[in-house]
């Protein structure tokens, strides 16, 4: 082969390197880049499709109208909130200006009915022209119990969140601090200013420090180790390593078992649970109950966070094994866990938007029950369940009682950098036959989540149980 044909070669092995190169780069973006960039509320394709698309309506699960678009005057198009703050962090925004956010950014292709990732789709629209109409989405929310929740949760900054535990549906999901829907382009720069965070959707990203109700997942943790001794003396206190652990209001809660521990809330015993148990475990535990993890859903969510990284010292492990220290969750995060304990076991994948259906009324897709994981055995669920049965009963969750109701739930009171207390609830009714959870979280609230936060879950367990059958 002369040195011409030797070129000639290297130069076809070059264009063929490269050929192969834009391929797998073009076929990498189809797959893993091209849906987000779709989506991106950067993307000005987005708002030439909304310059000839209605968009599509969003209604509850009764089909009470929550949010739609009119046509006024040369084919623009304006977005209708008809309840102001009610649905400011489940619905959002949608705005040419500043963007989208909640349900109007995750399922804008969907209400644009954009089928900008079928190749096909798009070049037959491009063709015979665009639909004039968006999709519209039935959630699985009550109008009425989102009202109640608004209600209740007051002008306390917190979440509530009410679900059923066997589908995974959600009833109610209200955040607190809010805004208006209809009028934030007006008060943009107050909401981004604002240090208490307005935007911020506390019911499935504000992160909280869970305190006693993690109390659950180390309950999990020892009954799925039998080696761990559930029998403990509780002196009010006690020293790990230098580091002073104590009870509320340094209450010697005496000797007690796994039971009493839980339905009292006893931090000693709990403590040292954890330290028996040791990070591995307690963390093997944690992200079961999908600790450490993205939880699917149809809002954006953050990661709860059980912060092991093999090494731990022991006042750490203690107080994480009692929801302190680093140890961090998500409201949505607790109400599943809540109801995988509710459900045998099962952690059911939450469900916002029930149903997808055409401006014709015709059925698009509909999110049927789908489990996420198994959190624990159905065994070691009902334990807990009779545990958190008795913290209503006779504990520090007295406060959730429901007359001719049983009901089961784990109160906390979360110490954090603010220097007020969190006030926690999650529980569910009927303990034998569970229709719904409820988590309560009241942020830096200084008070304890018996006093505080069990009233409010349940005025709403008993609420979701006379609205939903």
């Amino acid at each position: 082969m002369n040195q011409e044909s030797k070129r000639i070669v290297k130069v076809l092995w070059v264009m063929g390197a490269l050929f192969i190169i834009l391929v797998v780069y073009l076929s990498y973006f189809e797959i893993f880049r091209a849906s987000k960039i779709v989506t991106n509320n950067y993307n000005k394709r987005q708002w030439l499709n909304e310059e000839y698309v209605l968009r599509g309506q969003i209604v509850d699960r009764n089909g009470k109208t929550l949010a739609y678009s009119e046509k006024i005057e040369n084919n623009k198009q304006v977005r209708k909130y008809n309840h102001g703050r009610l649905y400011s962090h489940v619905i959002g925004y949608s705005d040419k200006e500043y963007g989208k956010s909640g349900l109007e950014s995750s399922y804008n292709n969907e209400l644009l009915n954009i089928n900008a990732l079928n190749p096909i789709l798009e070049i037959t629209e491009k063709i015979t022209g665009p639909k004039e109409k968006g999709n519209n989405l039935i959630l699985s929310l009550d109008h009425e119990l989102q009202k109640y929740a608004q209600q209740k949760l007051g002008n306390n900054k917190g979440a509530i969140i009410a679900m059923n535990p066997k589908s995974g549906e959600i009833y109610a999901m209200v955040s607190k601090p809010d805004f208006n829907a209809s009028t934030f382009k007006e008060n943009w720069e107050e909401l981004v200013e604002d240090k208490e965070s307005p935007l911020l959707n506390r019911a499935t990203s504000g992160v909280y420090t869970p305190g006693s109700v993690f109390k659950i997942i180390t309950a999990a943790a020892a009954l799925q180790n039998k080696e761990i001794d559930t029998e403990y003396a509780c002196e009010g206190s006690v020293n790990i390593e230098g580091y002073v652990l104590r009870d509320y209001q340094e209450t010697a809660h005496g000797e007690v078992d796994l039971l009493e521990a839980m339905a009292k809330s006893c931090n000693i015993a709990f403590s040292q649970m954890g330290l028996q148990l040791g990070e591995q475990k307690l963390q093997d535990t944690a992200e079961k109950f999908m600790f450490n993890r993205i939880i699917p859903f149809d809002l954006k969510t953050k990661s709860s966070i059980f912060p092991s990284k093999g090494i731990m010292t022991k006042p750490e492990l203690g107080a994480s094994a009692i929801g302190q220290g680093k140890v961090l969750v998500t409201p949505l995060n607790m109400a599943l866990a809540t109801s995988a304990i509710a459900n045998d076991g099962v952690m059911m994948r939450p469900i916002l938007v029930k149903e997808i259906l055409s401006s014709e009324g015709k059925t698009l897709k509909v999110n049927y029950p789908q489990a996420l994981t198994r959190a624990s055995s159905s065994l070691i669920a009902r334990e807990i369940r009779d545990m958190m049965v008795e913290v209503v009963t006779d504990g520090t969750g007295t406060n959730a009682r429901i007359k001719n109701i049983k009901v089961a739930g784990k109160t906390g009171t979360a110490e954090n950098d603010t220097g007020k207390t969190h006030a926690w609830f999650t529980g569910f009714a009927p303990a034998e036959d569970p229709k719904v959870v409820v988590v309560v979280v009241l942020e830096s609230h200084g008070t304890t989540g018996g006093k505080s936060a069990a009233p409010l879950a349940r005025d709403m367990m008993i609420q979701t149980m006379n609205r939903v059958k």
